[in-house]
């Protein structure tokens, strides 16, 4: 299984400061020696990777880059003119901390969108949520990638098996007893199973993520038909303690099937 590294949560750092410390390029180097994909959010408000962070990452880096972005026309013809390997196309709120949810696919700039992408030899992702109607709906937009949001599995395995519920993070939606968050569980991670056969026999390539970490990310390496996870915050979380290129490799090692 491939590990995709997104280094959003390292440009967040430096923009606080608005200077060039940590310097993004130099994480992509550390994330394209240890991982197997350089995984970058350019957003609407670039809140934290810039225009120039992309630009450098392409012209400098030898991994695949993983372009995350909304259907946004200016960051379209940026993707179009830099032409990363692939483009992950998002749905993006101003107000919002982290991505929510998957796609509408129903999106009227969606198919236009894959197919300029496309085009120009650019493969495209679509993140979407785990459920069979999202999933034949992204072969019927021809994408090559689906990426199975893994948010809901994330926020269960947390409120099971953490104490988050002790602190001000906790979710209100996930106050429940032991047995029903077990239950709940483990119908999300049978979900993303069902999900992920479904998306390989329908041609397409699966990838997962989204609050995936240390902890959580044991059950999804076992479902065999992902070939990919896109994880950020929990590395760059790790790396504060360890350093960049160790919380690459510790997260590689949970990966080995």
């Amino acid at each position: 299984m491939l590990l995709g590294v997104n280094i959003d949560h390292i440009a967040i750092l430096r923009q606080a400061r608005k200077v060039n410390d940590p310097e993004l390029l130099e994480a992509a180097f550390i994330a394209a020696q240890f991982g197997d994909q350089i995984t970058l959010h350019i957003r609407e408000d670039r809140r934290h990777a810039q225009d120039f962070d992309l630009e450098n990452i392409l012209r400098f880096c030898k991994s695949p880059v993983n372009l995350e972005c909304a259907c946004n026309e200016e960051i379209l013809n940026l993707a179009l003119r830099l032409k990363p390997h692939r483009v992950s196309l998002v749905p993006e709120k101003r107000e919002e901390l982290t991505t929510e949810g998957g796609l509408n696919l129903n999106h009227a700039a969606l198919k236009p969108s894959i197919e300029r992408l496309q085009n120009a030899n650019i493969e495209v992702s679509l993140f979407i949520n785990p459920s069979l109607e999202d999933i034949e709906k992204a072969h019927e937009l021809k994408a090559d990638f689906i990426e199975l949001h893994t948010g809901v599995y994330a926020n269960l395995h947390n409120a099971l098996f953490s104490n988050i519920s002790h602190t001000a993070f906790a979710l209100k939606e996930f106050n429940l007893s032991k047995k029903e968050l077990e239950e709940k569980l483990a119908e999300e991670l049978a979900r993303l199973e069902f999900c992920a056969k479904k998306g390989v026999n329908l041609g397409l390539k699966v990838a997962a993520g989204h609050g995936l970490n240390y902890k959580n990310v044991k059950q999804i390496v076992k479902i065999q038909e992902i070939c990919e996870l896109n994880i950020g915050q929990s590395i760059v979380a790790r790396a504060i303690f360890v350093g960049l290129s160790k919380a690459i490799l510790e997260m590689k090692e949970l990966l080995k099937r």
